[in-house]
């Protein structure tokens, strides 16, 4: 990661502040708070110095007279009490632990509010995105994948938004695994608001919540294609469920072709208008995904295998579409008839089965294999 030599990853309190101060100020963004600490070696530094220094720099006017506000102040003074909190943090993007590929981007946040566990944005993760109006197929899908992926050793990233997004974080919890949501707002400003159970329990799971702006900031549309930079730079690929053409999930997904990420992209049926999304992505490049095992041969190496008891059979062992696929190959809609369990069941069953190496999808009928 690129850093300054001139800033001390360990810092002292009164630079927390000033940093803190210098964030909470209008048009300042990343590039031009990285300009103001290297200039001055420090933001206390950069607070105290005259605005003509500032000027010098090219930054706006409304900055310099903004820095030495009440309301600046006080902004900072609630951040300050906020990190007083037990799973509250702030990570500054010269501190040993700012995650790596994030610290690449040369616009990477200066620093992110955290509420969870830090140590959490260093572990391999996968982002996945998707449409906010997505079918119900499209959502079981994404919950399926994410519940393999979790259980397969990444991190599942993505937004929070409603859809693709809370059913990917949805979809890791239920496998006891981690997510991280990337937030468009403060994290003070919990949006959508009917996610912010969702957003308790990634918390209290061992998740973390993220976001690059000041903890009480609003939704604002121009926040929201912004963050996506931070979802595809903190991972090492991509995965797009489903997705208009005019998807927020396209513009995270070039970004991630941009960064040097890998793009996933799951196709659908041409006459369903949140599959055109995906196929775009296809054309453009993007791997085309069938299965779970499309993304982990990809990202093998990138895994961290959640310890397991050696005693203990997986709870899939003796699944009742174990008996159906040694017996002969099925397409999934042939095991729903076959099983009797709705098609959301049968294709998260075999995502994981497949995952497990206990079945396979061999010209798209589905074979058991021997243990």
């Amino acid at each position: 990661m690129s850093q300054s030599s001139a800033i001390s990853p360990a810092i002292s309190p009164a630079e927390l502040e000033a940093r803190l101060r210098l964030h909470c100020l209008p048009e300042l963004g990343p590039r031009r708070f990285r300009k103001l600490l290297s200039a001055f070696d420090s933001a206390s530094a950069a607070l105290s110095a005259p605005a003509s220094a500032w000027r010098s720099l090219g930054l706006p006017q409304s900055c310099s007279e903004a820095r030495r506000s009440s309301e600046v102040r006080e902004r900072a003074a609630r951040s300050l009490a906020w990190l007083e909190g037990d799973t509250q943090h702030v990570l500054m993007w010269d501190d040993p632990v700012y995650p790596g590929l994030l610290g690449e981007l040369a616009d990477a946040p200066p620093l992110l509010f955290i509420d969870g566990d830090p140590a959490l944005l260093e572990q391999p993760q996968l982002a996945m995105v998707g449409s906010r109006r997505a079918s119900r197929p499209g959502l079981d899908t994404a919950q399926s994948f994410a519940r393999s992926l979790a259980a397969g050793g990444f991190v599942i990233t993505s937004g929070l938004a409603l859809g693709i997004d809370g059913a990917a974080h949805q979809g890791a919890l239920d496998a006891n695994g981690k997510t991280v949501a990337v937030l468009g707002t403060g994290l003070q400003c919990l949006y959508p608001a009917r996610h912010k159970a969702l957003a308790a329990a990634i918390v209290v799971n061992g998740g973390a919540l993220i976001s690059e702006l000041p903890l009480d900031c609003p939704p604002q549309a121009s926040n929201f294609p912004r963050r996506n930079r931070i979802i595809s730079g903190l991972s090492v690929g991509v995965l797009v469920v489903e997705a208009s053409p005019s998807s927020g999930s396209l513009i995270t997904a070039r970004l991630a072709a941009e960064q040097g990420r890998e793009v996933y992209a799951i196709p659908g049926s041409i006459h369903h208008p949140g599959a055109r999304g995906c196929h775009q992505l296809i054309r453009e490049g993007a791997t085309l995904v069938e299965s779970i095992e499309d993304i982990l041969q990809a990202l093998r190496g990138w895994q961290v295998q959640p310890p397991t008891s050696p005693s203990r059979q997986p709870e899939s062992a003796s699944h009742p579409l174990l008996a159906l696929l040694h017996a002969a190959p099925h397409s999934s809609e042939a095991l729903v008839v076959a099983s009797g369990l709705p098609l959301a069941e049968v294709l998260a069953a075999l995502t994981e089965l497949e995952l497990e190496g206990r079945v396979a999808c061999e010209n798209g009928r589905w074979v058991g294999r021997a243990p």
